[in-house]
């Protein structure tokens, strides 16, 4: 089976290398030289050099060129895994086999964008790492791999991406074989049950401290690294907010936003409905004890 591969986040290089691994026949891979719309970017040159592998970087992958280049290979289909980009009807079409597509979430729900931020953001306690065969809607093609994942409260993003990942790669090692011979199994999306989630803008990351405790916390946890970080603006300037804690305040009558103490480099500020503990941080100079943020 004659495999195309396109991907070009941290995720893509760890799925190409599995695939290689498991003995996978990659006839040519499509990558980025460059992104400004991934946090988790990763050029995948560099393993197709180490494994001689043909690779192109691209800016559209739906350019003519790019288009002929893949054809030129004639594989039996496309495995599109971290790539933030819509793929037009001919590249849909290149493979007798299809396009197989990857979202991190439990399809039918949950379909768009920034799904595992979302799910750490509005605090859900599980998400999915799903395998589908991509269509012209988004997130809407047959399920050919779903396995559902743990979301615990004290894991921030990184934890979850990481924890994703072995997910995701496991499933691989799964289903590649039966891609190879024929024995796997499509389902068809329920589409009643499906919503999707918008992108996300800087306004979102914004912390506000009117906020409760737990959605701070929640936000924080969701946009840590390997992403962009929360945040908020002080003096004209943007701190980012990598980690915090939740306290017990019972006092109600002070204002959100106040800084209540300092313990060390750490930050004590009111919220809505309470009090956290901001532990990391890159403010270079505290805020005073009892000034707003």
């Amino acid at each position: 089976m004659r495999i195309i591969f396109i991907g070009a986040v941290e995720f893509s290089y760890k799925a190409l290398e599995t695939i290689i691994r498991e003995g996978g026949e990659v006839v040519g891979v499509v990558t980025k030289a460059e992104s400004k719309v991934n946090a988790d970017f990763k050029d995948l040159a560099p393993l197709c050099e180490k494994h001689n592998i043909p690779y192109k970087h691209v800016r559209s992958i739906n350019h003519p060129n790019n288009i002929a280049w893949m054809q030129e290979k004639n594989p039996d289909i496309l495995f599109c895994f971290g790539w933030s980009y819509l793929l037009k009807t001919e590249v849909l079409n290149l493979a007798p086999m299809g396009v197989i597509g990857y979202h991190p979430a439990e399809l039918p729900k949950n379909r768009g964008r920034h799904p595992l931020i979302w799910a750490i953001a509005l605090g859900l306690p599980s998400s999915a790492s799903t395998f589908f065969f991509m269509d012209e809607g988004a997130d809407t093609g047959d399920i050919l791999s779903q396995q559902i994942f743990s979301i615990e409260e004290e894991e921030y993003a990184k934890d979850i991406y990481e924890k994703m990942q072995k997910t995701a790669l496991d499933q691989i090692a799964a289903f590649l074989p039966q891609l190879e011979n024929g024995t796997y199994k499509r389902e068809v999306q329920d589409h009643s049950l499906a919503n999707n989630w918008r992108k996300r803008g800087f306004k979102d990351g914004l912390i506000d401290f009117r906020m409760s405790s737990r959605n701070i916390y929640n936000l924080v946890r969701a946009l840590s690294k390997p992403y962009v970080g929360a945040s908020i603006m002080y003096q004209e300037e943007e701190v980012k907010i990598w980690r915090i804690e939740i306290l017990d305040f019972a006092q109600v009558n002070l204002e959100s936003g106040k800084v209540l103490d300092h313990e060390g480099t750490h930050l004590l500020v009111k919220t809505g409905d309470g009090a956290v503990r901001i532990t990391e941080h890159t403010f270079t100079e505290l805020p005073p004890k009892g000034t707003y943020l």
